[in-house]
Parts: C-alpha cells; structure tokens; sequence
C-alpha cells in the first residue's frame, strides 16, 4: 500500500479522497478567497496526475469535465494519485472574466514570484503547491469568448511520454504546438513534467460534445498510465497530427454569415460564407486561401476588418483528417450543433 500523500500541508490516506480549500488571497472585502482541490490518494503507488480547468476564469467546460471524472474515480481502485482543480483562476471565474482583476493573463504568469503581480503571486503559488507535487498533468481549455474549438490536443510531441498521452486522449486532431512563454506548459515541460492541453468548445457555456469527449479523454490517459483498470471498450479514431495550423481573416467589415461548422474539411478557394453591410448591400465572399479542417470559428457575426473567423489545421493527409473527425463525432452519439 502507499504512503499518505501530503498537499499544502494536509494528509490524505491511501484509499482515500479529501476536498480541500487552499487559501490563495483575499477579496476587497478582506473575504477569504480559496482555491478549491480534491485529492484521491489511490491505495497503490503510481503517477500524480494534476487535472486542472480555468486557467482562464471564463472557460466553463473543463470544470464540468473534471467533476465528472471525479465522480467516475474509486480511490480504492486507483493507483496513484489526482489532484483536481476545477477552478485555477478563482479571480477570473467569479467575474466570469478570462483575466485576473489587473487583466493579466494567468497564462502567461508562470512560474510567477512571491512578491511579484497579482498573476505573479497566483502561479507562484500554483506551482509551488500543486504542480511541483505532479508526475504528468492535463490542463483543460476552450475558445475564448465568441470563439469555439473542435475538440483537440495541443502539445509539444518531441517528449515521447507527452506525445503519448495525447495520442492516448483520443480527440480526433493534436496539434504539434510549441510551448509558450509563461505558460502552465513551459514551467511543467521546464521541470521535466509531461503536459497536454485539451481545448474543445466555447468560453461562458457548457457543451454537450466537449464535455463528453473530454471525460472520455482524461479516462483512456489515466489507463495508459495504469492508474484505472484496463476496458475492453471498442477502440477510438485514430487521432491526426496537424503540421501546422492558421487564421482566416476578415477582409472587410459588416456582418458574417458562416457557412462552414467546426469539423467541416475546405479547399483552397472554397467560398467559407459571406460579410455584408447592414443593408445586405456590398456582399462580399470569404474565400479559403489554404486546404484545411476546421478546428475553430468564430460564433459572433459582426465582424472588423482583421478579425480571425476561421481555424484551419493543415493536414499531409486531409481525407484521413477528414474522416478521423467524422467517426470521433459519430462515436460520441452528440448531434453538433451549427456554428
């Protein structure tokens, strides 16, 4: 049997599941302002597995992600342990805001300082507490506001045991991406823990598709790495690695009427919809300039001139991309809703 495992200054005994509530600040009010984690300490050794949503306070989805796979855990069966923290940015999520209150980043705090920013002291904290306790670790997102993404893993595929788990994931597109500065990716990379991000849907909902492909995903990572017994469950879509992905644009402003839905596979020169003035005069075509999948799209129709409508990932083998999503969509059992 394995030891207790220790967090924050609180013990968990093997076989066992503790909530607790870290303290990370204070509100205005001088409230105390916590972080809410729940520990599942299996009774036999194994990895620490960090599962983690809301980086950005507004990014809903991986919250319910994470209760459901908690829900779905035994710790009398578990080997190994998962820490779960559904809300990372607290800030942000009580002002339903992707941002911290000096409207920072998160993201783009880490590893922070002690008596840095707001952002600074927040990943400063995260880090010391939490990820330095972690073998491997899945950081759950979504699209920014107005923006929605096709299920998908981003990760950074030289490190085998990463390339592992996002494979083992089993969203139907991983992007090969590169780490950025600042990033929950590049203090774990930096301390030789292997992540992967999950991004799937919209920020301020909750979505059908995302949220069940996400439980799915975290469960199939977690029995590669022995921490939950093995199923006999069909196999899933093999995923497909993007070698690169890009923004389409608008060239104009007005209103955007999108005729492609997130999954949709488009050639260079397809018509993606149409921007037009309020009148419905001056209807101008928006024009695929790459061959592609779409993995994101915007979901607001009033749109600038510059304003990224679409995501394309870029494929060596589209049709296989192609049909890699159409048979994760199919296995799900969720209709998508249009875009």
């Amino acid at each position: 049997m394995t030891a207790t495992f220790e967090l924050a200054g609180q013990h968990v005994p093997a076989g066992r599941r503790q909530t607790m509530q870290l303290a990370l600040a204070q509100l205005y009010t001088q409230s105390p302002l916590t972080v809410p984690v729940e520990v599942v300490h299996g009774k036999q050794p194994g990895p620490v597995l960090l599962l983690c949503a809301a980086i950005h306070g507004d990014e809903l989805n991986g919250i319910e992600v994470v209760n459901q796979v908690l829900a779905r855990v035994n710790p009398a069966r578990l080997r190994g342990t998962l820490i779960a923290v559904p809300v990372v940015n607290v800030f942000g999520f009580i002002h339903k805001s992707r941002y911290l209150p000096d409207r920072r980043d998160l993201n783009r705090c880490f590893p922070g300082s002690e008596k840095g920013s707001l952002g600074a002291r927040v990943a400063h904290f995260f880090v010391n507490e939490i990820v330095s306790k972690c073998s491997h670790i899945i950081d759950l997102h979504t699209g920014a506001i107005h923006r929605a993404n096709l299920p998908q893993i981003r990760a950074q595929l030289d490190c085998p045991v990463t390339r592992q788990m996002a494979e083992n994931f089993g969203a139907p597109i991983i992007l090969d991406a590169s780490i950025r500065d600042g990033s929950l990716r590049a203090v774990a990379e930096a301390k030789g823990v292997p992540v992967i991000l999950y991004e799937a849907g919209e920020a301020l909902r909750f979505d059908a598709l995302p949220i069940k492909a996400g439980v799915r995903g975290v469960l199939r990572v977690m029995r590669s790495l022995g921490m939950l017994k093995s199923t006999t469950a069909k196999s899933v879509a093999e995923p497909i690695i993007a070698r690169a992905s890009t923004w389409i644009r608008a060239e104009h402003d007005g209103l955007l009427h999108l005729r492609v839905r997130l999954g949709d596979r488009i050639r260079k020169g397809d018509c993606l919809g149409t921007i037009s003035a309020p009148l419905g005069t001056e209807v101008r075509d928006i024009i695929a300039p790459r061959s592609g999948i779409v993995i994101g799209s915007l979901t607001m129709p009033l749109v600038n001139e510059g304003d990224a409508i679409c995501h394309i990932a870029l494929f060596d083998e589209i049709k296989q991309a192609e049909l890699s999503v159409e048979r994760f969509v199919d296995e799900l059992d969720i209709q998508q809703p249009a875009i």
